[in-house]
């Protein structure tokens, strides 16, 4: 069948895949935007998020932390455009707004907005003269003197981070405040979207095996073109799909690799522990992406956020570890309307 220019626009910014591949897929999909988004993705065409730059919803997160720690508030405000965003009213707006949420513990939104400072918001919303909503919220909070919490902003003020870890002692928690900080900087960086891979849904790791593992074959077909290192494709994508029988699979096969190998017996202890972490380490590639405690620490890209954690408390004499977090971005997962102002132009000429 044939589609049109239109359909092959919208499917290109919907999964930023090539033009040549969008019309392929709607052919093949007869049409079907949906189905032809998963044919994108099953072949690893598809990126798995839309790039930043699509992302346009401009606005400021705020922050508020209790000078001891114990809660912690973080809001986003969008705004239209940057220039009302640098606007001293727009962020005295934030300021106050954020203080409301800290000091009320609103459910959501519509429990802000019915208020007497609802009235307030929408006041000085009118007052700037653009559209302004209070986007979302979250807030964390001390259960008792052994949780640790930290956080923080990013220099743009458009990403906010709150960490909360349960520790062993009072004196462990205020011992962690400087870390769950650094880790705060890592997750601002490095945009995870949960805490770990047990909160993912089976039926969602398993649409995003597939497409993984291609997107990897592709990446080694350029690789092998500049003659540099392939990476090993995978077989599976999270730790949630690396079940016992599979792992003893895994040591099964390098056994048998190694006596392939003829290496003597006797020293096969000493090369499966390496051999079985490196196995893991390729299965796991969603969870490193997207899982704070799974993801590679910045600070030390030998161990993982959650390892980086409990070595810190061990050195204090404690243990610790991240049980919540919340990330906000300003824009995140709101596409940008971008105008094509030559088309209109030329559209109103004719």
């Amino acid at each position: 069948m044939s589609v049109s220019a239109a359909q092959v626009k919208d499917l290109r910014a919907a999964t930023d895949a090539p033009m040549m591949d969008c019309k392929k897929a709607l052919v093949e999909c007869d049409g079907d935007m949906a189905k032809a988004t998963e044919w994108l993705k099953e072949r690893g065409i598809a990126k798995a998020a839309k790039k930043a730059d699509r992302v346009a919803a401009e606005g400021l997160v705020g922050l508020k932390l209790a000078d001891d720690f114990s809660k912690a508030t973080v809001i986003e405000i969008n705004s239209e455009t940057d220039f009302v965003a640098q606007n001293d009213g727009f962020k005295n707006l934030v300021l106050k707004t954020t203080e409301e949420v800290y000091n009320t513990n609103p459910t959501d939104v519509a429990g802000v907005m019915g208020t007497e400072f609802g009235t307030f918001f929408t006041e000085t919303v009118a007052k700037i003269g653009e559209k302004i909503e209070l986007r979302r919220f979250g807030t964390l909070e001390a259960e008792d003197d052994t949780i640790a919490m930290n956080a923080y902003v990013h220099s743009n003020n458009r990403i906010a981070v709150v960490i909360k870890a349960k520790c062993d002692s009072a004196k462990t928690a205020e011992g962690m405040r400087d870390t769950l900080k650094q880790v705060a900087m890592h997750a601002s960086a490095m945009k995870p979207t949960t805490l770990s891979y047990k909160d993912f849904d089976a039926e969602f790791v398993e649409s995003e095996t597939k497409g993984r593992i291609e997107a990897i074959k592709k990446e080694n077909e350029e690789l092998a073109r500049l003659g540099k290192t392939l990476k090993n494709v995978p077989t599976y994508v999270s730790m949630m799909q690396l079940t016992d029988a599979v792992m003893a699979q895994a040591e099964a096969d390098i056994k048998a690799d190694l006596a392939a190998q003829g290496k003597p017996e006797k020293i096969w202890d000493k090369i499966i522990p390496g051999s079985l972490a490196r196995f893991v380490d390729d299965n796991t590639t969603l969870d490193k992406e997207q899982c704070l405690l799974d993801q590679t620490y910045v600070l030390d890209d030998k161990k993982t956020v959650a390892e980086a954690v409990e070595t810190a408390a061990k050195a204090i004499g404690g243990t610790a570890q991240i049980v919540d977090f919340i990330r906000l971005e300003v824009g995140e997962g709101i596409e940008k309307v971008v105008d094509d102002f030559a088309a209109e132009v030329a559209a109103q000429m004719g």
